[in-house]
């Protein structure tokens, strides 16, 4: 892989997960629901396995909400490094490559969270599933957009 392509891969990956942000804020905001805690109960669990220490009750916790944050974002930009290897650095076709990065988001995310024991997705309602389709939809099509939009001309692959 080039270093552009790595480099485009990662700008498109923190543009996904920015989009993806920013419409979970739109539907806490509309429907007055707090914020989820499984990222912060899967950092929790993952440091529990590495036998970390993240401090006081306090302090533990504080550590768990800004490394829930950060797994979000890790996760978001190493699918789209994943994703640019796949194309070959090349543009994609763009409700394709949407589908494969936000599907491929939404599965790593939902499997994590089962493989941890944090959530169940198989108990999820529909309106769960909504909840979680649509910011991964926003993050598939603005992480493709985004990949395209900064491929030089004429490399689309079919």
């Amino acid at each position: 892989m080039k270093g552009t392509d790595l480099a485009d891969s990662l700008i498109a990956g923190a543009v996904g997960t920015t989009a993806l942000n920013i419409v979970t804020y739109l539907d806490m905001t509309a429907r007055a629901r707090p914020a989820s805690q499984t990222p912060d109960e899967s950092a929790g669990k993952l440091a529990g396995a590495a036998h970390l220490n993240l401090g006081s009750k306090e302090q533990a916790a504080n550590r768990r909400s800004g490394l829930g944050a950060l797994l979000g974002y890790g996760l978001g930009m190493a699918a789209t490094v994943g994703f640019a290897m796949l194309a070959r650095g090349r543009r994609q076709p763009l409700l394709r490559a949407a589908a494969l990065l936000g599907g491929g988001v939404m599965t790593m995310t939902d499997g994590s969270l089962a493989l941890l024991g944090v959530a169940d997705p198989r108990t999820w309602r529909r309106i769960d599933w909504v909840a979680d389709l649509v910011p991964h939809l926003a993050y598939g099509l603005t992480a493709a957009a985004t990949w395209n939009r900064l491929r030089p001309s004429g490399t689309t692959r079919h």
